[in-house]
């Protein structure tokens, strides 16, 4: 057994030739790049991409592979110069009905062991989805129903940034994930917890104990993968590893998530449209006690206030720790230029964050940056909350 570190929510921004995918993701994101971007400088083994099923991309991991720096595991995944093992993913709105009766929208992310099964499931969505070559269109089937045309695909699905205010199931469809998958619900295993929360708001809500956490990036471009990420123990990489992780099984397991601070999230707080700022209140509220607007974008953090069903947080046994882990770029004083020169010295961003000593730093990058990136790595900054779709700053 052996520790990687995993991202399994990566957005492709265009195809190698140039078709749009994620409309608001960086056209740099392919499905080539994401591989090179993790290998090279990021020292990330396990990458789920989830724009996959788009007949674009899968016209571009056919040419992948045929390049011969890739080849598909028997295990499942597709292996990278033996460096990177890549899941491949589907991310799918789904049309829920949700609270009080009004329509209601959630993300999943949905992974496949083999190219031939998500060529399956695309072909399959594309019934369900009107433009099935852009990212995360919304489809006209529930959660309830993806569930089974995954697994008829021989798939998973993991509930996405389940908490976040526009498009996910604690957000704005439901206050119990129960509801949503019924009979259906000892299928989901694991849940991403998003940007502007973590395990200590999350293990607010008693049926979510029995469910594995995740934290991933989201990432619209290529700096942004590993902005949150996981460790997994493994025997390899590949699919049917990181099944057993999720799922706790023979061993494996997360051992940590690695993720913001949700107060750097852009939904932590709710946020008033007409003032422009986060409400930090100490109850949820659902007019500015500023201005009297009830223009405003509910938080995350205010969110769980509202469904929690435990007097005090509680994790069951075995969860694996959440460490604050603020990226490179969000560190202040760390710029694009320094980056660069840490990464070409050091090798991986991982090997910066995590195996390198402060004096190792200090003697290339100098004492503030050393400094800086220390408090970082010992979650010792200050942060100014986030809402509202603007994220949170460190001071």
């Amino acid at each position: 057994m052996y520790e990687v570190f995993a991202d399994l929510h990566v957005h492709i921004g265009r195809s190698e030739n140039g078709k749009p995918i994620k409309i608001t993701a960086a056209k740099s994101l392919n499905f080539a790049n994401i591989a090179k971007e993790c290998a090279n400088r990021k020292g990330i083994s396990i990458v789920g991409i989830i724009d996959c099923a788009s007949p674009y991309v899968i016209e571009d991991i056919e040419n992948f592979l045929k390049s011969g720096d890739a080849y598909e595991l028997k295990d499942g995944g597709i292996i990278y110069k033996d460096k990177v093992c890549i899941l491949l993913g589907s991310e799918v709105e789904t049309s829920e009905i949700g609270r009080n009766g009004k329509s209601g929208a959630a993300h999943n992310v949905c992974f496949f062991p083999f190219l031939e099964d998500i060529k399956g499931f695309s072909k399959e969505m594309s019934t369900h989805i009107k433009n099935i070559t852009l990212s995360t269109q919304r489809s006209n089937v529930s959660g309830y129903e993806l569930i089974d045309i995954v697994e008829k695909y021989n798939g998973i699905l993991i509930p996405a940034h389940i908490f976040t205010p526009h498009k996910s199931y604690y957000g704005n469809c439901t206050d119990s994930l129960k509801d949503i998958f019924k009979e259906k619900y000892n299928k989901i295993f694991a849940v991403e917890l998003g940007l502007s929360s973590d395990t200590f708001l999350a293990d607010k809500i008693s049926e979510l104990e029995t469910k594995t956490f995740l934290t991933n990036s989201d990432a619209h471009s290529l700096p942004k993968i590993a902005r949150e990420y996981n460790k997994l123990e493994v025997e390899d990489i590949s699919y049917k590893e990181v099944l057993k992780a999720l799922k706790g099984e023979d061993g494996r397991k997360v051992v940590a998530n690695y993720g913001l601070d949700p107060k750097l999230g852009k939904y932590h707080r709710t946020y008033c449209d007409n003032c422009n700022q986060a409400i930090e209140t100490k109850e949820p509220v659902e007019i500015c006690p500023k201005c009297g607007s009830s223009k405003v974008t509910f938080g995350v953090f205010d969110r769980i206030e509202l469904i929690k069903d435990k007097k005090e947080t509680s994790s069951p046994k075995g969860r694996p720790p959440y460490i604050y882990q603020v990226p490179l770029n969000f560190i202040p004083g760390v710029g694009g230029k320094t980056i660069e020169k840490l990464i070409e010295h050091f090798e991986t961003e991982m090997n910066i964050l995590h195996k390198l000593t402060k004096d190792d730093i200090e003697a290339f990058a100098g004492e503030k940056i050393a400094n800086n990136i220390e408090r970082a790595r010992n979650g010792n900054m200050k942060v100014q909350s986030g809402g509202g779709g603007v994220y949170g700053k460190i001071k």
